[in-house]
């Protein structure tokens, strides 16, 4: 059984890095506090250890 994990935007990219703002838009996130499910793997841990700061992140 996989586990899915709900990834929201809670901090605006503006102002941010390029590279923060690329990894924020590749795990599908557009606008503030919208919510994306993804699946869990190593990937998109890694992504998210990376925007830690602007991401709030529950197991769904």
């Amino acid at each position: 059984m996989t586990k899915n994990l709900e990834i929201t935007l809670t901090r605006s990219i503006i102002g941010r890095p390029q590279d923060q703002r690329a990894t924020v838009e590749a795990l599908g996130l557009k606008k503030l506090n919208q919510t994306v499910v993804k699946q869990d793997n190593a990937a998109i841990r890694g992504m998210i250890n990376k925007v830690t700061h602007l991401v709030t992140v529950k197991e769904a």
